[in-house]
């Protein structure tokens, strides 16, 4: 198929600029309980600064490019605009030691959605990206009705002088009506990413560690002009056939010791992806 007309001025390719040419693979931190989340036990955020430290390291020690950083024990996860100081500043610090390893390269994710919190900490920590999974449109997800962020997102990274921070937004959001009702096709919701201003565009599977599918990934390849990473279910499995259709994939799951979000990342599974991605 011939490139995309785009519904958006093409751009230089966030991808190219944060990791270099060709696929990248990303790791996902998940983080204990931050600050303020019903799971937090009063562990220092040095503390778990240096847990982040450690997991990206296991990452990108075994063949990986970089990482994202997220508050995955934050559950249950607040809607966006409810996220107190408290979580901006954890991130930020938490985030800022693993910049300090890795370089501008890191991601960071406040979960649910939360994408002005995001960009905060990310450009506090000097990291590059973030990652919304509803930029546009609106969703009933796990947290409720979820309002697409990118308008108040663009406006808040520009007030506070952070454009520079890329977005990376998810395409039929897993975990969100999209992927039961069916309501605008993926074609059209990924030209709604695009015509909204993300600057790389992720398919997942419909929930956590679910494979996304080869059809997926090129049905939004297919309708935009914009670089497509994996989102979720990446394993060593899989690796190959997915990657060949896009230009990189954040993998969780398939990297921990006990191949589930809340595990530890174990290095000779973080190796097996690696491999089959053919590193």
């Amino acid at each position: 198929m011939s490139a995309p007309l785009g519904v958006y001025p093409r751009k230089p390719s966030a991808m190219a600029e944060l990791f270099g040419e060709g696929t990248a693979l990303i790791g996902a931190v998940h983080l204990p309980a931050l600050p303020g989340s019903p799971a937090y036990r009063g562990q220092p955020v040095a503390e778990i600064a240096r847990f982040a430290v450690e997991e990206a390291q296991a990452y990108t020690g075994n063949g990986f490019d970089s990482v994202i950083v997220e508050n995955h024990w934050d559950l249950p996860f607040l809607k966006p605009g409810e996220h107190g100081y408290e979580v901006a500043a954890a991130m930020g610090v938490v985030t800022a030691a693993v910049v300090a390893e890795l370089g501008p390269k890191v991601g960071v994710s406040v979960l649910s959605n939360a994408g002005e919190c995001s960009v905060a900490s990310a450009w506090a920590a000097g990291a590059g990206w973030v990652r919304v999974n509803q930029w546009v449109n609106a969703y009933v997800a796990n947290e409720g009705v979820i309002e697409g962020q990118a308008a108040r997102t663009t406006r808040y990274r520009h007030g506070i002088g952070a454009d520079p921070v890329k977005v990376f937004a998810d395409v039929h959001v897993k975990h969100g009506a999209h992927a039961i009702v069916a309501d605008r096709t993926l074609a059209e919701q990924t030209e709604d990413a695009e015509f909204f201003d993300a600057d790389v565009l992720i398919a997942t599977g419909s929930r956590t560690g679910h494979a996304t599918s080869v059809s997926e990934v090129v049905g939004i390849r297919d309708h935009t002009q914009l670089p497509v990473i994996i989102g979720s279910g990446v394993d060593p499995t899989n690796a190959a056939a997915l990657l060949a259709e896009c230009d990189g994939a954040i993998v969780a799951s398939a990297a921990k010791d006990n191949s589930r979000w809340w595990g530890r990342v174990a290095p000779e599974k973080v190796r097996a992806v690696a491999r089959a991605a053919g590193r």
